[in-house]
Order: C-alpha cells, then sequence, then structure tokens
C-alpha cells in the first residue's frame, strides 16, 4: 500500500517557455526560480524547489506529472510493487535529479501511457514564498481525460492505492467521472479522470487563501484580456469555489479555495453523482467551450 505526501508538480509542454513563464509568474503570481532560458523555466507555489516546470515543445499540453511519496521507504516499496506489476519503473538519472532538486525518483506509465514520477524529496528553499496579490497556496489537482476510464480508475485505485472521494454518472449509471485522492493526502481530489474520446489533460488547479483572492485574479485576468472561461462558481463534489482560465498556449488553469478534506481513518463513502450542471456548478454557470480543449499528452 503506497502513502503519498502530495501532488508534487506538473511538468508542461508550451510552445514558448519565455512567454508562458512569465504569465505563470505575472499573472498565475507563482514564484520564478532560477534563470527562463529558451528550453526550460521552473516556477514554484511553496517552499519546494519548484511546482511547476516548463518545456518547450510544438505540442501544449503535459509531459509528466509528479507526486512526493511519504518517505524514502515508501519510495522504495512503490519502486518494488510497480516492478512486480509490470510496470517497469525506471529510476531517473543524476544528472537530471540534479537539475530538477530531486534526492531519489523513478517513473512509469499507466495504462494510457500517461509519465508519472514518483520521488521522495526536493530540495526546499531557504526564502518564503510570498504570492501578491493572488495569495497562491499550493499546486492543488490535476485532471485527465482518457479513453479507458475504468481500466484507469482501477489502476489508480487497486494497484496506486488512490482513494476514491465522489464519482459522476450518467442518466444510464455509467460513470463517467472519478474524483480521487493520493492517500493519506486528506484534500477531496488530488487527482481526477473522466471518460473522453482521447487522451488529454483538462487542465491543472492552483489553491489560493480564499475568496477574495479569486475576485482580485478574475478582475486581474479580465483587466488583461485573459480568457476567464468558466467561474467563479461552486463544485457540488468538493465544495470548492472555483475559476477556470486560459494560459497562453490555450491550456486550461484553475483557481480552487475551500475543498472538502478527509480523515485518514473512517472517511465517508464516494457519493454517485449526477451529470447536471447544478452538480458541476451549484451557482450554474455556464462555461466556454474552449475548456479543456488544449491539453495533448505526451506519450
Amino acid at each position: 500500500m503506497i502513502r503519498y505526501k502530495k501532488l508534487g508538480y506538473i511538468a508542461l509542454n508550451v510552445t514558448d517557455v519565455e512567454r508562458s513563464a512569465h504569465f505563470y509568474r505575472d499573472m498565475v503570481c507563482l514564484d520564478q526560480v532560477g534563470e527562463i532560458n529558451e528550453d526550460v523555466a521552473f516556477l514554484s507555489s511553496s517552499s519546494d524547489y519548484h511546482n511547476l516546470m516548463l518545456n518547450k515543445s510544438d505540442k501544449p499540453g503535459l509531459k509528466r506529472i509528479g507526486f512526493e511519496l511519504e518517505s524514502t521507504k515508501e519510495w522504495e516499496n512503490a519502486f518494488e510493487l510497480l516492478k512486480k506489476e509490470g510496470y517497469d519503473p525506471v529510476e531517473v538519472d543524476k544528472e537530471e535529479r540534479a537539475l530538477l532538486k530531486i534526492d531519489k525518483a523513478f517513473r512509469f506509465r499507466d495504462p494510457n501511457g500517461v509519465t508519472f514520477e514518483f520521488y521522495n524529496k526536493m530540495m526546499q528553499r531557504a526564502k518564503p514564498y510570498e504570492p501578491s496579490p493572488v495569495r497562491v497556496l499550493k499546486l492543488d489537482h490535476v485532471v485527465l481525460r482518457v479513453p479507458n476510464l475504468q481500466d484507469t480508475v482501477r489502476f489508480f485505485n487497486e494497484v496506486l492505492n488512490f482513494k476514491i472521494s465522489d464519482t459522476r454518472h450518467k442518466p444510464d449509471g455509467e460513470m463517467y467521472f472519478a474524483f480521487m485522492r493520493c492517500f493519506p493526502n486528506p484534500f477531496h481530489h488530488s487527482f481526477g479522470i473522466s471518460q473522453g474520446d482521447d487522451l488529454r489533460m483538462f487542465h491543472i488547479a492552483y489553491k489560493v487563501e480564499d475568496i477574495n483572492d479569486i475576485g482580485i485574479a478574475r478582475n486581474r485576468l479580465i483587466n488583461l484580456d485573459v480568457p476567464v472561461i468558466f467561474g467563479p462558481g461552486r463544485h457540488l463534489a468538493s465544495g470548492s469555489i472555483f475559476m477556470y482560465f486560459l494560459d497562453p498556449d490555450g491550456l486550461t488553469l484553475e483557481y480552487t479555495q475551500d475543498m472538502e478534506e478527509f480523515p485518514e481513518e473512517n472517511p465517508r463513502e464516494p457519493r454517485m453523482l449526477d451529470h447536471t450542471l447544478r452538480t458541476t456548478d451549484l451557482w450554474e454557470g455556464a462555461s466556454d467551450p474552449r475548456i479543456g480543449k488544449v491539453g495533448h499528452v505526451e506519450v
């Protein structure tokens, strides 16, 4: 049984690293770490050396997802488990770990071919992260669309020990969305999976301090002609207030606040939720059709 600390970092592919780095620094309010170069940039939303890596590519979207495990022992156990299950984990070499400021790490592919990285710890920065004017607290979650939802949910639940918080269902009862948390991390979802026609990153999300940050962010984005494509609103499943917007490549980002938390022992059972707009947004706002449209997954 694998135990996790958190969703650690997302590696994105972007068409213009400098442009995207400036956007995530100046508009999303992340902290630039080190110099920006043509091929790569790092940004942080915590004391971690980084929580976002930007890589140059002609196909904007997801490169990989990194999860920090609870300890080095858990990292070792996870490596052996995935090796036993036939997922061929490969350790990250010393040179790349030095670039990422990570102690131990390995990578593997899920049943859809998505690259995941499990690591034991990352270098911590001495200077406190002080986000402003939008008070970003942490990298919160990532959501993927996959062509084989049932197999994907089974893999994350039964092999990787992600817990199901809630599911959403079509009128005929078929599940089309699963909210999952990397146990024993308490937050309602650090990972979401939706049924889709193809493999795609739907969005990544950052947690903010309170609703004032969402209001401040909305006005800043609109005033600078950044597309706000859904919200502000409130999700029924997690109870969180949300707002979605687009980055320069059209990738979907979310600010989220006030998400439900689960105890490690005796959590409530997952709920079967319907497919209505009110379940998506208790305030019943409409979303822009551009939401989740751009998000190529590197496989």
